[in-house]
This record gives structure tokens, C-alpha cells and sequence, in this order.
């Protein structure tokens, strides 16, 4: 009996050992890159080539100024945001009232209906690139933001709306029963009920669909085109390569201002999350 607790207390020992060698391999594996791309900028290509992981000897400005006019970055960004920003609106606007009406339907239309949105996981991005030309073409859309901000809500539909009716299921439906004996309507209850309790489903929905909005860069670059005056930043940033010779530090730093907003956005509605949540579960 002895040893076999033993055996058990060293197996357990063992597989911690081994998560804790894990987590910290997968720390500097996020670390070392993001240490490099905090560093490089403020250097020279002799620098980076050289000295990949050392300070720079000097921390120069020069290569932000020139990436930001360049590449123009100023009109990437706030295209960049304002996209993100009315894509994010109309997916939540839409998918909000789907995930409702799904999550207090028991028939078996709104069972099919939800599995059609599963079913918009398996349509590979590539497969939609020509329908959509042809559907921004058909309605004068082409070369501008609003096409890109419609595909955006519309692919990220299928996501946000399973993820919502996932939340909005787990709220109590006597909420809901007691709004209505109060004479609340349909709108009022998912507004004023709903909405808020399931905040941290919402937060996430919008921190996932941020970072996927931001990062896009395919969908982008053929839906806007080149113009530096519709351009998203993911746009603008192979501007700052070039096939004689590309100056890396030039071009890291443009890469580390278009990498800072979806950051400052995570770090915030990430605090959001969290507090959503701990007043979720303190009214619960």
C-alpha cells in the first residue's frame, strides 16, 4: 500500500514537472519573438544581422518616421479602424437577436437553423474571395470600405452567433417570464436582460472578431485595392519591403504600429471580461 502511493505521489510530482516545463517552453516561445519585435525597430540591418538579441546601441526614432511616411501609415490605421469598428457594430447588431431567438426556441426549425451556422464553419475563406468580387462588382461596392466591412459581419456570423446562444442559455428563462408579466416586449428583455448577463459572451465575440478583422489581409487587398486612401495598415505595410534590399528595422517598426491596437484592445476588453463575469457570478 505503501509503495504504491508512493509510485502515485512520483507520477504526480512527474506530470507536474512536465506541465510546468511546458508552460514555460510555450512562454518563451510568445516571449522571444515579441522581445525581437520590441527591439528590432530601434536598430540598423547591420544590428538585427549581427546582434539579433542585444539592445541597440542607440534607440533611434528614424525608422518609425520613415515607416509612418512610407507606407502611410496614418490612413492605414483609421481605415483599419474604422472598418473593424462598423464591421464589429453589424455583427454584434445581427448576431445578438439570431443568438436569442435561438437560445429560447425549442422547435426543430431553430435546431436546423443553428446547425446551418455550424455549417458556415466548414466553407473554407478562398471559396467566398470570387462570389464576393462579383457580388461587390454586381453592386458598385468594389475599392470600398463598406464591401469589406459586409463580408467581415458575414463571416463572422457563424461564430457569434453559436458562441452567444451558448451564453444566453445559461441564463435563468424566469428572467425573462418575469419581464413579460411586467409588460416588457421582446426588444426590451433582450436589451435590458439578456444583453447585460451575457456581457462576457459579447466581449469575447468582439475580441475574436478584433483581432480576425485587423489581421485580414487577402480579402483586403482585393476587395480595396491598392489606394492608399481606402487601404487597410495590413495593406500598407509591404510597402516597406523592397527587392534590391529591404531594411528590416523599416520595416519591424511598421509591423510594431500596426501590432499595437489589437493589443491595447485586448488588454482592455480582456478587464472588461473579467469583471463582467465577477459581477455575473456575484449577482447570480
Amino acid at each position: 500500500m505503501t509503495l504504491q502511493i508512493r509510485s502515485k505521489t512520483r507520477l504526480r510530482r512527474a506530470g507536474w514537472g512536465l506541465s510546468h516545463a511546458l508552460v514555460w517552453v510555450y512562454v518563451l516561445l510568445v516571449l522571444i519573438p515579441l522581445y525581437f519585435l520590441l527591439i528590432s525597430p530601434f536598430k540598423s540591418n547591420p544590428e538585427i544581422f549581427n546582434t539579433p538579441f542585444a539592445l541597440p546601441q542607440t534607440f533611434r526614432l528614424s525608422n518609425f518616421v520613415s515607416a509612418w511616411q512610407n507606407a502611410s501609415l496614418g490612413p492605414g490605421l483609421l481605415n483599419s479602424l474604422l472598418i473593424t469598428v462598423g464591421a464589429e457594430i453589424l455583427t454584434i447588431v445581427l448576431a445578438l437577436p439570431a443568438a436569442f431567438s435561438l437560445a429560447r426556441s425549442t422547435t426543430r426549425l431553430s435546431a436546423v437553423v443553428e446547425r446551418l451556422f455550424l455549417l458556415g464553419f466548414l466553407i473554407p475563406g478562398f471559396a467566398a474571395l470570387v462570389p464576393t468580387v462579383l457580388f461587390a462588382v454586381r453592386l458598385n461596392l468594389l475599392y470600398t470600405p463598406e464591401i469589406l466591412i459586409f463580408y467581415f459581419a458575414a463571416t463572422a456570423l457563424p461564430l457569434s452567433v453559436i458562441v452567444l446562444t451558448a451564453f444566453l442559455r445559461t441564463i435563468p428563462k424566469e428572467l425573462e417570464e418575469a419581464a413579460r408579466m411586467d409588460g416588457a416586449g421582446w426588444f426590451v428583455v433582450l436589451l435590458r436582460i439578456y444583453f447585460p448577463l451575457s456581457l462576457p459572451g459579447v466581449v469575447t465575440v468582439v475580441l475574436l472578431n478584433f483581432l480576425a478583422f485587423w489581421n485580414e489581409f487577402i480579402f483586403s487587398i482585393v476587395l480595396l485595392g491598392p489606394d492608399p486612401a481606402v487601404r487597410t495598415v495590413q495593406v500598407a505595410l509591404p510597402d516597406l519591403t523592397s527587392t534590391t534590399g529591404t531594411q528590416y528595422g523599416l520595416l519591424l517598426a511598421g509591423v510594431l504600429v500596426a501590432f499595437l491596437p489589437p493589443l491595447l484592445v485586448y488588454a482592455f476588453l480582456q478587464k472588461r471580461m473579467q469583471s463582467a463575469m465577477i459581477t455575473g457570478a456575484v449577482k447570480g
